[in-house]
């Protein structure tokens, strides 16, 4: 891997301590935002304050392992990267289902089972992008988004819900304006730790507003500074019925995983060009690892944290040994009760406050996610159907009220039944997928605008990506070239497209000699006296302008099929 020039420390490097320090503290303060997931479905079965800081403590050191896991590269497991773990909102909106039809030991044992579940789907990567596309991807990151931002609200604004305080509003509206306005206007280290401090900033005006109760604030002084967590709680339960929601959940954490993975091989690499499945395997792989600890310690579900690998990016220091230390905060938190304490007295207008903010980046990302391929008439439909199905459940809880038993579970999550939908019509809308279309050329009336133009018209009927169409484009550009002025004999030549979504064929017909691609330059004598030497030079020259090709012959004509991953 080359090293980007943005880039200060790479994946080797060893930064100067205070360096790595002060990063790994950014890092974990980031992470500690989404500390709100577990809290709000704690908070939601009325955890006792004693058993939610235990919990969080529990949390912390399955933050910490499934850190160090990822970072390591233990056997086949880790990606190797500068890539956190985070309490991931995929898994919200199934474990908020669970508390309420099993309690904590239903949520627990239904994390543990996600996390199996990506350990055996990391194993079959490749064969789920037919099946999960990147637009289908996006859907399920925008609902992960919504259902969570709908979450807090319904904590403060159901009809269930107490009263909600003038002093509460006020909290609220002081907390997001910090953390907006930081990320906004701030610069250095106030944006980068924007959440941290608006959190801070919320409970000191949350102390002041008078939401602590006395009994709070005495039990955290009853707690010691320095203490291992108890497990005399573990408990597991599982119900089939609730195999669907967390099964979703687990492929939208797969995806996500991936999605991380990915643009850490980017951000370390100046000339990366399509995702590495091994490193990436690895990653997902340590990523349902983790989960399934964190179900098995009785923590709710864990994710690879994208926001992390942004500040990464933003600070040019992706060393490792930045992952190490994150991991090994978070184990040491684990072991400060106190600590633990003070984060489950949050109140509830500090959480859904830190919540909306959180949100507000996984729902735009959700929509970058959903337009990064141009989108025909089955994409739109299958996104536009999705979502309409996912907020109409948000919106009127009834059609979930009026659903049998079975379907309950299914269509009482908006990302459930969006993933559900959108999963249905994609398959659906598969039928015919592939799609060939073909150009004549005539030899002597050779035109490159009209070999780009034919391309890039049908990349646009298609949805192709226009990088993926661009390549293509100069690859046929110089195979028709490169044919015409070394093995066509006669006649005209064919230029065949096909499409399925996820492979882009090329192939050129001519009557004339096969074009080799060998793997060695021909010699200059070669090239000087052999018409061979001269088509093999051209054809060792093609080699790198597709991800595979190859040359094949029938009686008088030739055929080079090029080939490129979308």
């Amino acid at each position: 891997m080359r090293r980007p020039a943005n880039l200060v420390y790479t994946l080797d490097d060893i930064p100067p301590l205070h360096v790595t320090a002060f990063n790994a503290i950014q890092h974990v303060g980031l992470i500690a935002i989404n500390l709100v997931y577990p809290l709000l479905v704690f908070h939601l079965v009325d955890t006792p304050l004693p058993m939610v800081a235990n919990l969080l403590a529990v949390g912390m050191i399955v933050l910490g392992a499934a850190t160090l896991l990822q970072v390591m590269r233990l056997g086949p497991i880790g990606s190797g990267f500068l890539c956190p773990a985070t309490f991931s909102a995929a898994y919200l909106s199934p474990s908020l289902l669970a508390a309420k039809a099993g309690g904590l030991p239903l949520l627990f044992g239904m994390t543990l089972f996600a996390g199996l579940l990506e350990v055996a789907l990391s194993r079959a990567l490749h064969r789920l992008r037919a099946v999960f596309p990147a637009e289908l991807s996006g859907v399920v990151i925008f609902m992960i988004g919504l259902s969570g931002g709908a979450a807090g609200l319904r904590s403060l604004l159901a009809a269930d819900a107490a009263p909600v305080s003038a002093a509460e509003w006020q909290v609220a509206a002081f907390t997001l304006a910090v953390m907006v306005g930081l990320n906004v206007w701030g610069k250095g280290l106030l944006r980068m730790l924007c959440a941290l401090i608006g959190l801070a900033a919320g409970y000191a005006a949350a102390a002041f507003a008078g939401l602590f109760g006395n009994g709070q604030l005495n039990g955290m002084d009853n707690m010691p500074w320095v203490a291992a967590p108890g497990f005399g709680h573990l408990s597991w339960s599982f119900e089939l019925v609730m195999a669907v929601p967390f099964a979703i959940a687990c492929v939208a954490a797969t995806m996500k995983a991936l999605g991380t993975i990915t643009v850490c091989q980017r951000m370390v690499d100046a000339d990366w060009v399509r995702p590495d499945m091994r490193s990436a395997t690895r990653g997902v792989l340590a990523d349902g690892i983790s989960t399934a600890l964190a179900g098995l310690l009785n923590a709710v579900g864990t994710n690879t944290s994208t926001p992390s690998v942004g500040l990464a990016s933003a600070t040019g220091v992706a060393s490792r040994r930045v992952g190490i230390v994150i991991g090994l905060l978070f184990l040491a938190l684990g072991l400060l009760p106190k600590l633990t304490t003070l984060l489950a007295l949050m109140p509830r207008s500090v959480m859904v406050a830190a919540l909306l903010f959180s949100i507000c980046f996984i729902l735009i990302n959700g929509v970058q996610v959903m337009t990064s391929r141009l989108l025909d008439s089955r994409k739109t439909l299958v996104i536009g159907l999705a979502l309409i199905a996912g907020s109409s459940v948000e919106i009127f809880p009834v059609i979930a009220a009026h659903a049998g038993a079975s379907w309950r579970p299914m269509i009482g999550s908006s990302l459930v039944f969006a993933t559900l939908v959108g999963f249905t019509l994609n398959l659906l809308f598969r039928i015919g997928v592939k799609q060939t279309v073909a150009l004549t050329i005539e030899p002597a009336r050779i035109d490159a605008q009209q070999v780009d133009d034919f391309l890039r018209q049908q990349g646009g009927r298609w949805g192709a990506r226009p990088d993926v169409i661009g390549r293509a484009s100069f690859a046929a550009n110089q195979l028709v070239e490169a044919v015409t002025e070394n093995c066509w004999k006669s006649g005209p030549l064919t230029l065949q497209a096909s499409f399925d979504e996820f492979n882009l064929d090329v192939r050129l017909s001519y009557r004339g000699e096969p074009l080799e691609f060998p793997d060695r330059r021909p010699t200059d004598q070669e090239i000087r006296e052999t018409d061979e030497g001269m088509r093999r030079l051209a054809g060792f020259m093609l080699r790198h302008n597709a991800d595979r090709m190859r040359s094949e012959a029938q009686g008088d004509v030739a055929t080079v099929h090029f080939h490129f991953d979308h």
